[in-house]
């Protein structure tokens, strides 16, 4: 499997894709995303991770949350994308079932960071999160 590259312009080729991916579930309802926020959290220069363990087990579920401190529309749709990526590279290994995953984009950092420095960061929060 091999990221896009460092500027995260491009995207991976679909074959490289895991398979796992297609387990992940996305936020949509504003009560999961504040049950998120008042569970653990781990912060990184590129972004914050948000995790809780959710009373019933299921599939990885994860949201994106960017404010208009990250800058106009563009910006922010930019920063999203990138933290979608990371999640979809990530969470199918380092994430476990039954947890929610909330990830918040940072203002002058989420949208310019290198790419695979924020994927060793996200690594580095998941095993922060999860005490391994």
């Amino acid at each position: 499997m091999t990221p896009p590259d460092s500027e995260g312009a491009g995207t991976a080729d679909p074959a490289d894709v895991p398979a796992a991916s297609a387990c992940l579930q996305v936020l949509k309802k504003r009560a999961d995303f504040l049950r998120a926020a008042s569970a653990k959290r781990q912060g990184t220069p590129g972004f914050l991770l948000q995790a809780r363990k959710r009373a019933e087990d299921g599939p990885i579920r994860v949201g994106f949350t960017c404010s208009k401190k990250l800058g106009n529309a563009l910006a922010r749709n930019r920063a999203k994308r990138r933290l979608r990526e990371i999640a979809r590279f990530t969470l199918p290994s380092g994430g476990r079932p039954g947890w929610d995953y909330v990830l918040v984009g940072r203002p002058n950092a989420t949208a310019d960071r290198n790419f695979a420095a924020m994927l060793a960061e996200m690594d580095r929060a998941l095993r922060q999160i999860h005490g391994s």
